[in-house]
């Protein structure tokens, strides 16, 4: 038994530790988690603000909706709400994406292309927030 080699006989007195090496990075996962919680938390309330400012604004016209919309805190607000938004449906996406995509290929474009859409999303919506907000 020389050398760093294990026999299938030593295999059943290995501790849980030594089975988990080699089975993946495990330093991401709790921080990753934390983050896709802390931003549903966020998210609750801003939804339920979303939508009843949504409400608000249905029948009105144009000008009104976009009066609303430039109002300095429903902006900031906005903001927050879209930014929150892209971020969490990119962590979770993450997840799906690494739980079922085995193709370490597939996986690379799929992370590239989850990161550019959300990060586009977000910044187009800060962007029309932005120009509602600052429109003369």
């Amino acid at each position: 038994m020389s050398g760093g080699g294990e026999t299938s006989r030593a295999a059943p007195y290995r501790t849980p530790l030594k089975r988990a090496r080699g089975l993946g990075a495990g330093h991401s996962g709790t921080e990753h988690f934390w983050k896709q919680r802390v931003t549903a938390v966020i998210l609750a309330p801003l939804a339920i603000w979303f939508v009843v400012t949504l409400v608000s604004l249905v029948g009105v016209d144009l000008e009104t909706a976009r009066g609303i919309i430039a109002r300095p805190w429903n902006a900031i607000i906005f903001a927050v709400f879209l930014v929150s938004m892209f971020w969490h449906a990119r962590l979770g996406l993450q997840i799906v994406l690494e739980d079922y995509v085995h193709t370490r290929s597939l996986e690379i474009a799929g992370h590239f292309l989850i990161n550019f859409l959300c990060g586009l999303g977000a910044v187009a919506s800060l962007y029309a927030i932005a120009r509602i907000a600052f429109a003369g």
